[in-house]
This record gives structure tokens, sequence and C-alpha cells, in this order.
């Protein structure tokens, strides 16, 4: 996965890459969630997270509930009902390791660990969006105040993604300890993020690094702080 996103930096049309680096995002979450939880309950949870991404993107291009108005371009297929299959992976792979990190934020679990888990999520969107709007992978109707992404759009993000965090939850078990490698994916997609929009993609962002980086770094520091206190 880190030498995709490296090559997807580096290459001169890097989104010809963004769907291995979701699908090595995907396969490494789940073979870290099925070595903690077991291979089945891996891949449901995988499967739930991303049917919830995947319908409310599905609502959204219709809709633009909740989300605000966009649409994707052609760029990323296959696509099921204007939506790419990838998107829905991204979901899928990203909400397991944010689902990683809320266990070690709030082992106790209940709305502390969905809401901590939410936030985690919507974190990374700080660096999803603005990058995937640079590729032209997605457009927004209305202009908004982040690199032209509307409010409305991480508004959205967070209600969805309390709903990933839910069922993950439901599926795993509620654990009280959480997969090293999963807490590793989401550390590792936030440091390569930071570093790309800071100094390798062309032109770089540091508004995006700083935003991103610090709102994801935060979370992935109280994780590993809790996690190596155990």
């Amino acid at each position: 996965m880190v030498a995709a996103q490296v090559a997807s930096g580096l290459h001169p049309r890097p989104a010809r890459l963004v769907d291995t680096v979701v699908a090595l995002l995907a396969a490494s979450a789940t073979a870290f969630a099925a070595a903690r939880y077991t291979p089945p309950r891996a891949a449901l949870a995988l499967a739930a997270a991303a049917a919830v991404g995947y319908t409310a993107e599905w609502v959204g291009v219709r809709t633009g509930v909740p989300f605000g108005e966009y649409g994707y371009s052609a760029t990323l297929r296959p696509q099921v009902g204007g939506v790419p299959v990838v998107v829905a992976l991204a979901w899928g792979g990203m909400g397991l390791a944010a689902h990683a990190v809320a266990v070690a934020v709030a082992p106790a679990g209940g709305l502390a660990r969905i809401g901590t888990g939410a936030l985690a999520l919507t974190a990374w969107d700080l660096f999803l969006d603005p990058q995937m709007v640079r590729l032209g992978l997605w457009t927004w109707a209305d202009h908004g105040p982040y690199r032209g992404i509307p409010v409305s759009n991480f508004l959205g993000w967070l209600l969805v993604s309390l709903l990933v965090m839910a069922v993950i939850d439901a599926v795993l078990g509620r654990p009280a300890t959480p997969s090293t490698g999963l807490l590793a994916v989401y550390t590792v997609m936030a440091v390569m993020e930071t570093v790309g929009f800071a100094a390798v993609f062309d032109p770089p962002d540091p508004l995006v690094a700083a935003a991103g980086g610090i709102s994801m770094g935060v979370l992935a520091l109280l994780a590993w702080r809790r996690r190596w206190r155990r």
C-alpha cells in the first residue's frame, strides 16, 4: 500500500493508481482485522461498512444529501449506479482503520467510541476530497471554503461515518482492545498524505497537509498512547 501510494504521488497521471491504492488499503485492513477478530467477522465488517458508504454515495449523487451536490467523472471504473466501486471499498477499508483508533481511544465502547471513530474517518476526508478533486475524479456544484469543498460535505461525512462505526462495532462485537495492524494502517495513511501534500504533489498544498496531518495525527497519537499503556 505504501509503495502504491508513493508511486501515485510520483506518477504523471496519478489517477491511474487510485484503484490500486484503495484496493491495497482494503486488503491490508481486512487482513489485520481477520488476524484480530477472525476472517468471517473481518470480511463482514468490511462489507457492511462498504454497503453503508455505497448507499450514502448512491443517494448523494442523486439528491445532494447528505454531502451536497456533486458528481463523479468517468475515470474511476467500474461504477454501479453512478458510484465507483472503489469508493465503497475506501469507506470499508478506512472504516476498519478508524474503528481501531476509536477502540484504543474509547475502550469502554458506547457513543464515545462511535463518535471518536466517526471523527477519525472524517479527518481522513480532509486529505481525500482535496486530492480527488484536484485529480478530477469528482466535482462539486457549489464552491466551498476548503479547497472548493463545501462544509456540507464534512457534515455528511461525519453523519455517514457514525453509521459506519456503528455497523463495524456491531459486527466485531465491541472489542476492548484494538488491532495494532489497523492502527498502523491509519497512521501510515496519515503520514503518507501529509508528506504528499507537503512535498510530493505538484503543486504542494501546505494548508491541506496541516489540516489533515494535525487532525489524523492527533487521533493516531492518542490511539498509540492508549495502546502502549496497556
